[in-house]
């Protein structure tokens, strides 16, 4: 056995060797942070400029609006009309903020608004919409999640602006706050409605 100490040189050659992945990793959670920035609402979506989801979906039993059922949701229902289609839960806090905003712009009779009640239990969906209204002319429930899929959701509140074509015009992530509505998503909903004229 040899008692020689071992050399500096190769001790710190090691030291370098077990931080390098850390360093690799810390690199690219950099670029990623640069690149996103802590602004959920930057992520990109693919379905930008495609037809909405060939989804149907159930309506929300026992919810009506004016004296009349509210209607699931059927892809048919997004052709000729300027849409805004809100994915939504009970259960999920921001959606309580935004609702109000929703309510306000339901007014708007150039648009219809679209729910997508996500992963809710019917009870708490309706009680939900007796609280602070019913802005939606269809309902359709996402039960299980896979709507939510189809239609590229990363989390609830989610909004989507579909154009008179039912192609996807803009989505925004996260909920609808006075902030974002009249610069964001007002000026999306109005490029959409030129865009169809």
């Amino acid at each position: 056995m040899s008692d020689q100490p071992i050399e500096p040189a190769a001790s710190t050659r090691r030291s370098w060797l077990v931080a390098l992945p850390l360093l690799g990793f810390t690199v690219l959670a950099g670029l990623f942070w640069l690149r996103l920035g802590a602004d959920t609402t930057r992520i990109p979506s693919a379905l930008i400029g495609r037809p909405a989801p060939q989804v149907t979906l159930p309506a929300l039993p026992g919810l009506s609006r004016d004296g009349a059922a509210v209607p699931g949701l059927n892809p048919a229902a997004f052709k000729g009309k300027v849409s805004v289609v809100n994915v939504w839960a009970s259960w999920c806090v921001p959606c309580h903020d935004e609702a109000p905003l929703l309510m306000d712009l339901a007014k708007d009779p150039r648009i219809q608004l679209v729910g997508i009640n996500y992963k809710d239990a019917a009870d708490n969906a309706r009680r939900f919409l007796g609280r602070y209204g019913n802005p939606f002319a269809l309902v359709g429930v996402d039960g299980n999640g896979r709507g939510g899929i189809e239609w590229g959701v990363y989390g609830v509140p989610e909004t989507f602006v579909v154009g008179r074509d039912g192609a996807i015009a803009y989505k925004l992530v996260g909920p609808v706050t006075p902030e974002n509505i009249d610069k964001v998503l007002k000026a999306q909903i109005d490029k959409a409605l030129a865009a169809g004229s």
